[in-house]
């Protein structure tokens, strides 16, 4: 089994394989968001900070890349949104791809900033915005999270295509069961973005979702401030953070093959986010959150300063599973026995964005 690793940064693409490391690709350009299959397909987002926005594909694991001449990922014209901060209405306009997924039947799907979700029926060539979020009544009171108004995650529900979840910064999580059509918040029990009100029906600044690998039902949290399971396909939630050492962090990734497991890199608070005490350590639940273990094994735990972002922490489609995740310092740290043991990958990249892999 082979396993590969696509690396986003602020500064290009970057491969891992049996082959060593290869990169950057698209070098200068900042890369916040893969998706990565197993028969080869990578789609990479990445921002140019001259030309904007960039969509590539690749159909070889990234020995050879497509970009098409026009912007794929663009809003109808003449459509406008909404700034929170100035309560200016501006031509809605794409400043950067925050998520890519890609569908079991083939689609490929993005989230953006500000906050849509678009969807390719042509393998990328061209995409379609999709109204039914994009005209959601709470869009106007939505407001960007520290990063910006972004849709960052998109979640398939693999009983039923017509179901998925997404979660935006800051607006919280959202479900559709009819493609997309119609969409509703579902955040009861998670804490609001400003203050603890959980009865708040939107406004969390969800950090990352991910789904249990035995129950397609059960979902897991990371939220600004907070942890929480739910049972209900996120009607409601509740708190599993007893038992880390902070409630603050940003990736959250669920066991591919084993229910009940899931995995958080803690940081200690919103104004530091830095792993705590200096000490990097992945948290592992096996009980559906009731309790939490450290991972540490081959890990810094004396003067590691580092910060994870919401997508730089990923496990692949292997099995025995393997766990990846890179730091803004620009190191990847890898583990091949689901996290009891962990290698320096990479160092001395660029700031690390996003990180996908693959087990082949």
């Amino acid at each position: 089994m082979e396993r590969r690793a696509a690396v986003g940064t602020a500064k290009g693409l970057f491969l891992i394989d049996g082959d060593g490391q290869r990169g950057p690709f698209f070098p200068g350009e900042r890369v916040p968001a893969i998706a990565m299959a197993t028969d080869g397909r990578v789609v990479a987002a990445s921002v140019s900070e001259h030309w904007g926005p960039t969509l590539r594909l690749s159909g070889d694991f990234g020995e050879t890349w497509t970009e098409h001449d026009e912007r794929s990922i663009a809003f109808p014209p003449g459509l406008t949104w909404t700034d929170h901060w100035s309560g200016e209405t501006k031509p809605a306009a794409v400043t950067q791809v925050w998520q890519l997924a890609l569908a079991p039947g083939g689609d490929i799907w993005a989230g953006t900033e500000p906050a849509a979700l678009f969807r390719s029926t042509d393998g990328g060539k061209t995409f379609d915005l999709v109204m039914g979020l994009w005209d959601h009544p709470h869009r106007d009171q939505w407001f960007p999270g520290g990063g910006g108004l972004a849709l960052h995650t998109i979640l398939f529900d693999p009983r039923d295509e017509q179901r998925m979840h997404v979660a935006i910064s800051a607006g919280g999580v959202y479900r559709t069961d009819d493609d997309g059509e119609t969409w509703v918040a579902r955040n009861k029990g998670v804490a609001g973005a400003v203050g603890p009100d959980e009865d708040t029906e939107f406004g969390q600044c969800v950090h990352k979702v991910d789904r249990d690998a035995g129950d397609p039902d059960v979902l897991y949290l990371q939220n600004h401030g907070g942890l929480y399971r739910s049972d209900d396909r996120g009607d409601t939630w509740v708190s599993i953070a007893e038992g880390v050492p902070s409630d603050f962090g940003f990736p959250m990734v669920t066991h591919r093959h084993r229910p009940g497991t899931a995995f958080v890199i803690p940081l200690d608070h919103d104004l530091g986010r830095i792993v705590p005490e200096g000490r990097c350590r992945v948290y592992r639940t096996a009980d559906r959150g009731a309790s939490w273990e450290p991972l540490t094994a081959g890990l810094p735990q004396d003067g590691a300063f580092m910060t994870v972002l919401r997508d730089a922490f990923c496990a692949d489609t292997g099995d025995p599973m393997a766990l990846w995740f890179g730091t803004r310092s620009g190191h990847v740290y890898h583990s091949e026995d689901e996290g009891e043991h962990w290698r320096c990958a990479a160092e001395l990249l660029p700031d690390v964005l996003c990180v996908r892999a693959v087990a082949t």
